[in-house]
């Protein structure tokens, strides 16, 4: 396969496409450059680590493997990683030959958020893929076993642009019908764009049930959420799902996660919640920006996510340049391999608890943010109405109320 040396970036809000400017690798380093008539629009795409500039810009090798942050965040991680690797494998190409531009150039236009990469260079897709959810989580289970289906082509273009190491797909649905269809760039009317999520081999059998009463119960702490509900395979069997934050129709909007924006190595972060509260409150130059980073940490605590990596918090900018906090996803209980908290509080990660918090909230100097503590801590508190509503089993139950009762 011949490499990629030169890729276009556009980004498209709505039906127009806007040229944003050029990769360019020379075999050792990448390249990018803005488009003058980019530049005059005054759109800040990454506003932190890549200004609007004249110049030829480079980033360093870590944390993106010479790309910008806000390049990376397109590219899949995790099972989407995973799909294409499998996917070119299957066709006799050598991932290790595979850049950073190549990738790019299979996202294409199917990748998060509203940039766009070209020329495209999809793994080819059969003309007809049924949607049938139990047979997508077996071959799921096949594919993290390294065996290959053949499905895969039309698994890599269901979910290769999706990020996080949970399997997962992306959809259109429409709510009417209860129909599943394919990833497109355009969905028909009546339908929206949803992510569907399938259990690792480490997850609970009930893991779908659990991430359900955790978006209720965020929901009820004051997070903001998208639309989230269980699918159902023939089998019976439940599948977590949740509307894109990053579509709105056939709109779409600019998506930067915490990570990219603020090139952190989310694998091995030193980041603190207060970075997010700065950066929150930058991007949207309001105040009320560190209650919805506190809000959500306070959460996190509280209901044991230590999962909260800063790939797990992102950024929207519209077609104006406007920011604001994007709602919070991949709410769920967790264990962390390493028994921290990805994301600091105040400096702590072991066993961050209220005094943390509190700590935080005095640095920005927040008012009444002991009520929005215990606010988030009663709601959490009540996790088995929750998790009796959502059909959450009884052992999950108690294993996490629990944990929940040492907070």
């Amino acid at each position: 396969m011949e490499l990629v040396k030169k890729l276009v970036v556009s980004i498209q809000f709505d039906a127009d496409e806007m040229e944003v400017g050029e990769l360019v690798s020379d075999g050792r380093l990448i390249y990018f450059r803005y488009y003058p008539a980019f530049i005059k629009r005054g759109l800040e795409i990454s506003p932190f680590k890549l200004k609007l500039n004249n110049e030829v810009n480079t980033a360093n090798e870590a944390p993106f493997d010479g790309l910008f942050g806000v390049f990376a965040d397109s590219l899949p991680d995790g099972w989407g990683r995973l799909l294409l690797d499998r996917a070119l494998a299957a066709k006799g190409i050598s991932v290790g030959d595979i850049t950073p531009l190549d990738r790019l150039a299979f996202v294409g236009i199917n990748g998060m958020g509203a940039l766009i990469y070209r020329p495209e260079m999809p793994v080819e897709r059969a003309a007809e893929f049924k949607i049938e959810l139990d047979e997508i989580a077996g071959a799921t289970r096949q594919i993290i076993s390294g065996a290959v289906t053949d499905v895969l082509d039309e698994l890599f273009n269901l979910g290769g642009s999706s990020g996080g190491a949970r399997p997962k797909i992306l959809v259109g649905y429409n709510a009417q019908t209860g129909h599943l269809m394919g990833n497109e760039k355009l969905l028909p009317a009546g339908y929206e764009h949803w992510l569907i999520k399938f259990p690792s081999h480490t997850d609970s059998p009930d893991i779908a049930h659990i991430e359900l009463a955790y978006h209720k119960m965020a929901l009820d702490a004051g997070l903001e959420m998208s639309e989230a509900r269980l699918f159902e395979g023939k089998s019976g069997r439940a599948y977590f799902g949740t509307k894109r934050f990053d579509r709105q129709g056939n709109y779409r909007r600019h998506l930067h996660s915490a990570a990219g924006i603020l090139h952190d190595n989310f694998r091995m972060s030193a980041l603190d919640y207060g970075h997010l509260m700065d950066c929150a409150f930058i991007l949207e130059k309001d105040a009320r920006a560190y209650e919805k980073i506190l809000r959500l940490a306070a959460f996190n605590v509280f209901a044991n996510n230590r999962d909260d990596h800063s790939k797990n918090v992102s950024f929207l900018m519209d077609d104006r340049g406007a920011w604001r906090l994007a709602p919070a996803y991949d709410l769920t209980f967790s264990w962390s391999s390493h028994g921290m908290h990805s994301t600091m509080v105040a400096g702590e990660s072991a066993n961050p608890g209220k005094q943390h918090l509190l700590k935080l909230a005095d640095y920005f100097k927040m008012k009444n943010a002991g009520a929005l503590l215990d606010e988030v801590q009663s709601v959490v508190k009540n996790w088995n109405r929750y998790a009796s509503d959502c059909g959450v089993s009884q052992s999950s139950k108690n294993e996490i109320q629990n944990v929940i009762n040492q907070k």
